[in-house]
């Protein structure tokens, strides 16, 4: 269930001291996903040890998983098939501004969506 797999996803970014972690819903929105999560971690060697434990965990869960960026770590995509996870360096995500695209407020100072605390729950499981 998509539910599980964000639960899974926000446990392993809360485990990782991720910051600035942002749930986009897209169910009924979008075919892409169920989820989009966004994330930062403060350096290379940050966002890389983030993203090899989720995909680590990912796979665990039995989920087909594909991971781009893992050789810069500046921007790592994982396709979680129901979750997308997009994982940065804060500098590299105030550039590409993605919170933007989907009409939402990070605390780096992107507009926010009404229903994000409901996001932020179903996040934490």
């Amino acid at each position: 269930m998509p539910e599980d797999m964000l639960g899974l996803v926000g446990a392993s970014l809360d485990d990782d001291q991720a910051e600035d972690v942002v749930v986009v819903d897209l169910r009924g929105r979008s075919t892409l996903a169920d989820y989009v999560v966004i994330a930062s971690g403060q350096s290379t060697r940050k966002v890389g040890a983030m993203a090899t434990h989720l995909v680590e965990k990912l796979k665990a869960h039995r989920a087909k998983v594909r991971a781009e960026g893992m050789r810069e770590c500046d921007w790592v995509l994982i396709d979680g098939g129901d979750v997308i996870v997009h994982l940065f360096r804060p500098e590299v995500r105030a550039f590409y501004k993605l919170e933007k695209m989907w009409g939402i407020r990070s605390s780096a100072g992107e507009p926010a969506m009404d229903d994000r605390a409901d996001d932020r729950a179903a996040l934490s499981g």
